[in-house]
């Protein structure tokens, strides 16, 4: 499986050393783009933008967003922009639910799928196994 990590602060940065421990291949982006060389050398996938970090994702794509709320927005719609139909976004900085419900609105509405998802543990959870608490479309789960 191949995973977007948006996002390479303690909890985005731990997760994708996780999935990559588990196998997983990840693509990642951040602003910093020190961060995203360091996980380059662990064998993630970098990115330099959020075009090349699309073009980077196999379709259908799922990108995990993980930054602080208040940038939640500008990034999601940024992704909703570039990604297409069946692709996921993820948004996984607890966000205020009724801000999660809009964005879940504007992407559903083309066609893409949005999960909304609670992350708990700190980083020893992301590195040894968060609790998730995600919510979505059912269908799209797998």
């Amino acid at each position: 499986m191949q995973l977007g990590m948006i996002g390479l602060g303690r909890m985005g940065a731990n997760i994708v050393r996780r999935i990559s421990r588990d196998g997983h291949t990840a693509v990642v982006y951040d602003v910093d783009q020190g961060s995203v060389a360091e996980l380059e050398k662990e064998g993630a996938v970098g990115a330099s933008s959020l075009e090349d970090f699309v073009a980077k994702l196999d379709v259908p794509r799922a990108a995990w967003v993980m930054i602080p709320a208040a940038l939640t927005d500008q990034v999601v719609d940024e992704l909703g922009a570039l990604m297409e139909s069946d692709d996921i976004v993820i948004d996984g900085g607890n966000s205020w639910f009724k801000d999660t419900q809009r964005r879940e609105q504007r992407l559903t509405a083309k066609g893409m799928n949005f999960f909304g998802v609670g992350v708990s543990g700190g980083e020893d959870g992301a590195r040894f196994g968060p609790a998730l608490m995600p919510g979505g479309k059912k269908d799209a789960y797998p």
